[in-house]
């Protein structure tokens, strides 16, 4: 599985056991909830018999719900998303199905088996309990449960992918409606451009160069969400990233996607080499300041920002070769990193006067201890 491969860091490990432990918990409470709402009912509807036992039900419930949360946030899950990346979508709903009437069955056993054998005192490996269990994927409560839980599954996939076009932090504002009126906002923003990217295009050809800046783009996705970044805009080579000044400020977030970005390649870069015997060794620049953001578009709808400080940042990241770094930020943002990531520090550039600007922009650049981690 693509997801699970050899090369895969400890930045993307510590993003898919965060987002398994997200859906384990979130599953786990929407099935108690459930549960919970389902004996209020039958309470006040006075259809609760004398054999009811409250507490094996709930147990019972609560170690389906469990498994169910492990094999979803573990496998399951990334396994349904990587085939709606791969195939046709028809395609990838029919695997989806078969995969979760699989899991269904696995999971209901499981559940099936530890109440039966609790309430009616039945040993794990006899005939009669098998025979129960059997009884019980034919039983109102297993249908029901099977198709309310095959909702949830497609909605937590739906919501992942979401997420995934709009980048972590993006879709719930834009579903709360939060920038339908523009506002003013103070933003970070990182400009990320492949070094000899015309180059490599030539060499590649246009198939494998998209599929080059595919997985490069796919590579460094889990450093931007670990540092609680958004991505505005693919731009041919080139991606955007942005941040909220709190969450671009602490920690120093901002610098350390950087650094997370280019240790990622670094570690992946025999398979970059195996296939396309070209890496994509990026530049960078940094900057903050004042933008509007707001929805625009009618057809297709979006967040976009405007303002000055996008084309100071790109004009930032221009700067590189001319500079001999691969990181160029403005002196303004370095001073707003209060603690810098281990065995960094800030080196002057000096001061220059961008194209379009009528002020000398002050610039830095940053130097790591190369064995820091």
């Amino acid at each position: 599985m693509k997801i699970f491969r050899k090369e895969l860091t400890n930045n993307e490990i510590i993003f898919y056991v965060r987002r398994a432990l997200w859906i384990l918990l979130a599953w786990t409470l929407i099935s108690n909830i459930i549960f919970l709402y389902d004996y209020a009912t039958l309470v006040s509807a006075n259809a609760l018999t004398s054999n009811f036992d409250l507490e094996v039900s709930f147990k019972a419930n609560l170690l389906v719900s469990i498994v169910a949360g492990l094999f979803g946030g573990i496998f399951t899950v990334n396994i349904m998303e990587l085939w709606l990346r791969k195939y046709a979508f028809w395609k990838a709903l029919i695997f989806i199905t078969i995969l979760y009437v699989v899991i269904a069955m696995v999971v209901g056993t499981i559940g099936a088996y530890y109440f039966y054998s609790d309430s009616l005192g039945l040993a794990v490996g006899s005939q009669e309990l098998l025979n129960r269990v059997l009884q019980f994927y034919t039983e109102h409560i297993f249908i029901k449960n099977f198709v309310i839980w095959l909702f949830i599954v497609l909605l937590t996939l739906i919501v992942l992918m979401i997420n995934d076009k709009y980048g972590p932090g993006v879709f719930p504002d834009y579903l709360m409606g939060r920038y339908f009126l523009p506002k003013n906002e103070t933003r970070i923003f990182m400009f990320a451009d492949i070094r000899d990217a015309t180059r490599i295009a030539e060499k590649l050809g246009e198939q494998e160069y998209f599929n080059f800046l595919k997985d490069f783009f796919n590579d460094i996705a889990p450093a931007i969400m670990q540092t609680k970044g958004e991505v505005y805009q693919y731009v041919g080579d080139e991606v955007v990233i942005t941040w909220k000044m709190k969450n671009g400020v602490k920690n120093a977030n901002a610098l350390r996607c950087y650094y997370r970005m280019k240790n990622i390649i670094y570690k992946k870069s025999v398979r970059y080499y195996k296939r396309y015997n070209a890496l994509p060794d990026f530049k960078v620049g940094f900057h903050y300041g004042q933008v509007m953001v707001g929805e625009l578009g009618k057809i297709k709808r979006d967040i976009a920002f405007s303002g000055d400080v996008l084309n100071t940042t790109a004009r930032i990241q221009g700067m590189c070769n001319d500079k001999g770094v691969d990181i160029l930020a403005s002196k303004a943002f370095a001073d707003l990193l209060k603690k810098l990531p281990k065995n960094t520090r800030v080196v002057k550039v000096g001061d220059e006067l961008l194209k379009g600007k009528s002020e000398q922009v002050s610039l830095v650049t940053f130097d790591r201890d190369i064995s820091a981690k």
